[in-house]
C-alpha cells in the first residue's frame, strides 16, 4: 500500500488500484482510479462513480512488464492532470493499491510506482525483507511503515483468485446484486479493428543482417476475426484517436465476444450498454468470461 498524502482532513481521495489480476475498481487486466468521498462498503464496494480505467490486458504485470510500466506512467500523468483541476483530491492526496509481486522485476516496478505517484509513505504488510529493501533504496523523505498482517488471515489460493476475478467480471455486466441489465447485440466484423499489445520477438539469428529488433511488449498488432475471440474480453476505446494513441488512453468500457459467426461475419456481444458501440477500436484481453447464469 503506497500513500502520497498532504492534508487527510479533506474529504476526497483518490484512490488509485494497479493491482491488474485481483484490483477492486475494475474488471481484471485493467489499473485505474477514482475519486472516493465517503466510506464504501467492503462486500458492495465503491460507491456508483466513474472510474479513470485503462487497458492493460493480463492477469499480472510479469506477462508484460514493458507495457505495465508504460501505462502506470499514462495513468500518473493523467491523474497529475486532473488532481489540478480538483481542489480537494489535489490537497487530501491518494491511496495506491499495488499487487503482491515483490521480487527482482517486481521490486523495481513497485520502486517506479513510487517514482513516477510522489509517493512520500509507504505501507508495508508483513514483508520483512520488502520493508528492508525499501528503507536502503527510497529516498529520506519517504516514510517507510511496517506492520503485521492480522491473525488469521492466509494467502488465497489460485483457484479462489480466478473465482474472484470471474466474479469481477460479472458484477460489471450484471451488478453485485443482479440488479444491472446487460445489453446482446450483433456487431460485423467490418465496424470494429481488433488489436492484440504485444508481438512474439524472434531470435536475433532470425533478423537481417545489422537489422535490430524493435521493443515488441508494446507493439500493436491487428488481429483477424476468428473462433479464438470468443469468450473474450475485450477493451473499448473511446472516440477516434486511432489505434496507437488509444493503447495508453482511458478506456470507455469493456464488453465480451460470446459468439463468433464466421459465415455471417459478425460477432455476438455483451455489453454493457445498448448498440452501437461508441467506438470502433477494440483491445483484445488475456481474461475470459462464459456467461453461464
Amino acid at each position: 500500500m503506497w500513500a502520497k498524502v498532504r492534508y487527510p482532513a479533506f474529504s476526497s481521495t483518490m484512490q488509485q488500484d494497479l493491482d491488474v489480476g485481483q484490483g477492486e475498481i475494475s474488471i481484471p487486466g485493467s489499473m485505474g482510479a477514482l475519486i472516493v468521498q465517503r466510506p464504501h462498503d467492503i462486500e458492495t464496494g465503491y460507491p456508483q462513480a466513474i472510474p479513470l480505467v485503462y487497458h492493460f490486458g493480463h492477469k499480472a504485470p510479469g506477462d508484460n512488464l514493458s507495457l505495465y510500466t508504460k501505462v502506470i506512467s499514462s495513468l500518473s500523468q493523467t491523474i497529475n492532470d486532473r488532481c489540478s483541476h480538483n481542489s480537494n483530491a489535489n490537497v487530501s492526496g491518494c491511496i495506491i493499491n499495488t499487487c503482491g509481486w515483490i521480487k527482482d522485476a517486481g521490486y523495481k516496478s513497485l520502486i517506479h510506482i513510487a517514482s513516477v505517484f510522489e509517493v512520500n509513505i509507504i505501507i508495508v504488510i508483513d514483508q520483512e525483507r520488502l520493508y528492508t529493501e525499501l528503507r536502503r533504496d527510497m529516498p529520506d523523505f519517504v516514510k517507510i511503515i511496517q506492520l503485521q498482517k492480522s491473525g488469521g488471515v492466509v494467502n488465497r489460493t489460485r483457484q479462489t483468485r480466478a473465482t474472484s476475478r470471474d466474479s469481477r467480471v460479472r458484477n460489471y455486466f450484471y451488478g453485485i446484486d443482479k440488479e444491472l441489465s446487460p445489453h446482446c447485440f450483433y456487431v460485423n466484423f467490418s465496424e470494429v479493428s481488433i488489436y492484440k499489445i504485444g508481438a512474439p520477438e524472434l531470435p536475433a539469428s532470425l533478423l537481417p543482417l545489422g537489422m535490430v529488433m524493435e521493443q515488441g511488449e508494446t507493439k500493436l498488432m491487428p488481429m483477424v476475426p476468428s473462433e479464438a475471440l470468443r469468450y473474450h474480453v475485450l477493451s473499448l476505446c473511446a472516440g477516434e484517436r486511432g489505434a496507437e494513441k488509444s493503447v495508453y488512453s482511458p478506456v470507455s468500457g469493456f464488453i465480451v465476444i460470446t459468439e463468433v459467426d464466421m459465415e455471417r461475419s459478425r460477432f455476438m456481444i455483451l455489453s454493457p450498454a445498448p448498440a452501437p458501440l461508441p467506438g470502433k477500436i477494440l483491445l483484445d484481453t488475456d481474461i475470459t468470461f462464459m456467461d453461464i447464469k
